[in-house]
């Protein structure tokens, strides 16, 4: 790619929240988009739609085929496409469960399986993957959303190590609290709050933070950042309470994390 040319990025979950802030984002910075999503949706002018479902391989394969026919190569792929249940554990269905897994890890494993020949083949690529805060700090009654987001982490930080061969970065972003319309999105489940007697008031807390949280277009400029980085970290946080968190839930012994957790969410 010469200095002058357009990188080509492809971002998953484009059409609302983070997902559309960053299509906004690298757009404007001169990139050259292509979203996707299930459901079109009004998108920033220049950005391109390719509707696709990411737990449908075959679709996905289809969708990253459509840009490199037109495009010759992927520059960047931003693995954004995402929701959230909460819930007791106990009482949690297993299919919500293995469906928050399939969109949220299993969703970017075949993105990441389709666009790696191509950035393979070419020597280059960058992917970032959206993660959380709750990958590192672990949240009650959103157990499974938290398990999802760590295993985002682990996927991350162990891919890196396997196409760092062949010029490929991967990083993860763990944003906080962030005010989108993922809140109202989020499956919740209140089965069992009669004997978990938390449940309600800790999903209360949880939306409230979130209603309260940090824009998406700080987000976007954070993500942008990390993906003209030439050698960047494999994981990133944003805003500075955030940074702390995932210091101290590194740096303080794990009873004690998880105890400061139970007095905010448990």
């Amino acid at each position: 790619m010469t200095g002058g040319e357009k990188r080509v990025v492809l971002i998953t979950g484009a059409t609302s929240g983070i997902g559309l802030a960053m299509a906004e984002e690298f757009s404007k910075k001169g990139d050259k988009v292509y979203g996707i999503a299930r459901r079109e949706a009004p998108l920033p002018e220049g950005v391109s739609f390719i509707p696709a479902d990411v737990t449908d391989e075959e679709q996905v394969k289809a969708a990253v085929s459509k840009i490199l026919s037109r495009e010759g190569r992927i520059d960047v792929l931003v693995n954004n496409a995402g929701f959230g249940i909460s819930g007791a554990v106990e009482f949690t269905e297993l299919s919500d469960a293995k469906r928050q897994f399939e969109v949220n890890f299993f969703g970017m494993v075949n993105m990441t399986k389709a666009a790696l020949p191509a950035m393979r083949e070419r020597g280059a690529g960058m992917i970032l993957n959206m993660s959380s805060v709750a990958a590192v700090t672990p949240i009650p009654y959103q157990t499974y959303y938290s398990a999802s987001k760590a295993a985002i982490n682990n996927y991350t930080m162990a891919l890196g190590n396997e196409v760092r061969p062949f010029g490929i970065r991967v990083s993860a972003l763990m944003p906080g609290d962030v005010k989108t319309g993922f809140t109202a999105a989020r499956k919740k489940s209140l089965d069992g709050a009669d004997i978990y007697k938390k449940l309600e008031k800790s999903v209360r807390t949880m939306e409230h933070d979130e209603q309260n949280g940090m824009s998406p277009a700080a987000l976007a400029k954070r993500a942008y950042y990390i993906s003209a980085r030439k050698r960047p970290k494999p994981l990133y946080s944003c805003g500075f309470a955030y940074c702390l968190f995932c210091v101290l839930a590194k740096l303080l012994p794990s009873r004690f994390v998880n105890w400061i957790l139970s007095k905010l969410y448990g």
